[in-house]
């Protein structure tokens, strides 16, 4: 049986980018396999508990604007469901 995935978008700022590109290069692999991996890495470093993320989120820049901004857009109806999302 295939392995379900999801595909994301993520927009790094520029330094993060370079520093990516310049990883990928030397491993010669994609930038996108490198994130890919860095991710998938990261996510099951991460621990879920509440007071955990908390601290996490607050270590993002702008992470938490971007929740209420998407708050807003959920209720003003600017949203996709999740499982239609992935159809396409």
């Amino acid at each position: 049986m295939a392995e379900e995935s999801i595909r994301l978008n993520v927009t790094l700022p520029a330094e993060q980018g370079e520093k990516l590109s310049r990883i990928a290069a030397r491993a010669h692999v994609r930038e996108g396999t490198l994130a890919s991996s860095l991710l998938s890495q990261a996510i099951e470093a991460a621990d879920p508990d509440a007071p955990s993320l908390l601290a996490l989120l607050d270590r993002i820049p702008g992470a938490w604007e971007r929740i209420g901004a998407g708050v807003a857009d959920a209720r003003a109806g600017r949203t996709v469901p999740f499982a239609r999302s992935r159809e396409a």
